[in-house]
């Protein structure tokens, strides 16, 4: 006879009735005044030292805005905003930020184009604090300090206040460092987005190519799947490939720009020698006879009437210009390499200067400055189709294009920008500092502040290679050199252990001066009793 088993109770065992976990009670949403208060309350206590430290870099923004109401202007301005009125590509520069600036148009306001980009500027600084905190553990003094550049130096809230694209395309690409640092191994889909910033980046500024092959080297270096870096570089090359063709579409060349020879052209002209070159007939009136220590700047190779490719109609910015344009500067860097490296090494040198010096010329540095009135609307800027309003600038704000200077906001910022910003030698050594913790993590090639590090180095040794040296240039390199210096020497790398190590040295040193021997306290204690005896003898007491 077979005996079935009893049935299991449904009542919950002793042993699981002890071992039950209540639930903790959930927290109210933030969206809920209660909720919002423990949020605030939680934020304040875990990152006291970095809001007291934003706090004033936000009124300085908000004192930039009320004082030049409602933007700065600097000469490549008008171009961007003409384009934005013409809806047209740029040939000479990506119109990414034109773009941009389109579709902000209607609403007709330069104030949300640069609050907006303060508001970039700031976030940027969020990135570097959140990603040293959250991801590598960094001291909140020393992820607080890593911000202080971005969020203090007054050229960079002038630069923010500037109808320009170098603040848009610094927080596409911090944002893009945030994204991929974030986690130990970044997933599939953020390596996707990764690369839509850069591909976007692109198209705002064209040196965010080049950062593509910085990215995809450092992935490799960190194993990350060969996927995940396809990813990345076929989603980056979306936009570029897209853009390209709505250039070919426009000017019948398939490429970002016309100018990109151009610009090498001049970079090479302040040293290049046609008797040691072998010049086709046709790159013969490129040459020119001016000895290389009488000649002009760079730049004055592209924009003053005596350059040579002016002598090209219709104009310099057209493919076959540019194409001749890059080929001479190509047979020039062949010919003569080391005068190429010279160029490119001073203008590079030259970022780490102490004092700020007017380069390249008087006009362009005043545009790097809050001034005492606004820049003029230039006459190329000037049209007649524009119905009512007789300038691009006036037609995209519909109304006065003119910034309005208004005391005593503008007497702050200005005086301020005068005394606050960061000398270059500062940035050299926030450059080396971060280097030594990359040396430190050598056998993991520097470890995951090698890319921070090298898109810092990157952003001012490409413009000294391919154009020019350019204050602004270096403002977006510097958060990003002070995120590699705070993540190279946080804690469980080489540099926080070598840090630590000092410190507790020091502090060994420290407390073995405060150790007297025993011996030594007695003989000083008689000493001293001894020294009082006789004074008092000699008081008479």
């Amino acid at each position: 006879m077979r005996v079935m088993p009893a049935a299991s109770s449904r009542e919950p065992s002793t042993q699981r009735a002890w071992s039950f976990r209540p639930r903790r009670p959930r927290r109210p949403g933030w969206t809920t005044w209660k909720g919002a208060r423990e949020l605030v309350g939680r934020t304040w206590s875990g990152h006291r030292l970095f809001i007291i430290v934003l706090t004033p870099a936000v009124l300085l923004r908000v004192d930039a805005e009320l004082g030049y109401r409602w933007q700065a202007w600097f000469n490549d301005s008008f171009q961007y905003v003409q384009n934005t009125v013409r809806f047209q590509l740029d040939p000479t520069r990506v119109s990414g930020y034109s773009i941009w600036l389109k579709i902000l148009q209607p609403l007709h306001s330069y104030a949300v184009v640069t609050i907006l980009q303060h508001l970039m500027a700031l976030a940027v600084a969020v990135m570097i604090y959140a990603l040293a905190r959250h991801r590598f553990g960094t001291p909140a003094w020393l992820a607080t300090l890593a911000t202080v550049p971005v969020l203090y130096d007054g050229f960079e809230i002038q630069l923010e206040h500037l109808i320009m694209a170098d603040v848009p395309f610094l927080f596409l690409i911090m944002l893009a460092v945030t994204l991929l640092l974030w986690d130990p191994v970044p997933s599939l889909r953020r390596c996707a987005l990764i690369g839509a910033l850069l591909g976007v980046a692109e198209i705002v500024r064209s040196v965010g190519l080049p950062l593509l092959a910085v990215f995809t080297v450092y992935m490799i270096i960190r194993r990350i799947s060969w996927r995940k870096v396809a990813a990345t570089i076929v989603v980056c090359l979306i936009p570029v490939f897209g853009y390209a063709g709505a250039f070919y579409a426009a000017h019948g060349q398939f490429a970002m720009t016309n100018s990109t020879g151009v610009f090498l052209y001049s970079r090479v002209m302040t040293f290049a020698d046609c008797a040691k070159m072998t010049v086709p007939p046709n790159e013969l009136s490129l040459c020119t006879t001016v000895p290389p220590d009488k000649r002009p700047i760079a730049q004055a190779y592209i924009w003053t009437p005596e350059s040579p490719l002016d002598r090209f109609p219709p104009t310099k910015f057209s493919p076959v210009p540019n194409q001749l344009a890059e080929n001479f500067a190509i047979r020039a860097i062949e010919a003569q390499p080391l005068d190429y490296a010279r160029a490119v090494f001073d203008d590079t040198w030259r970022v780490f200067a102490w004092k700020r010096v007017i380069f390249p010329n008087a006009p362009t540095y005043d545009e790097y400055i809050f001034g005492s009135r606004s820049l003029p609307i230039p006459a190329w800027d000037l049209a007649d189709n524009l119905g009512r309003y007789d300038s691009y600038a006036a037609a995209y704000a519909q109304g006065n294009p003119l910034t309005q200077v208004v005391s005593p906001f503008a007497t702050i910022i200005r005086g301020y920008q005068r005394y606050m910003w960061l000398p270059g030698t500062g940035y050299g050594l926030i450059l080396l500092a971060g280097l030594g913790g990359l040396v430190l993590a050598w056998r993991r090639f520097g470890g995951e502040a090698l890319l921070p590090w090298t898109i810092s180095l990157a952003l001012i040794v490409i413009p000294a290679a391919t154009a020019e040296f350019d204050y602004r240039y270096v403002l977006v390199a510097v958060p990003f050199a002070c995120l590699a210096a705070a993540m190279a020497f946080s804690p469980g790398t080489a540099g926080g252990e070598l840090a630590g190590r000092l410190g507790k040295r020091r502090q060994r040193a420290g407390q073995a001066a405060d150790v007297v021997p025993a011996g030594e306290k007695a003989a000083a204690a008689a000493r001293g009793s001894g020294h009082d005896e006789r004074d008092l003898a000699a008081d008479g007491t």
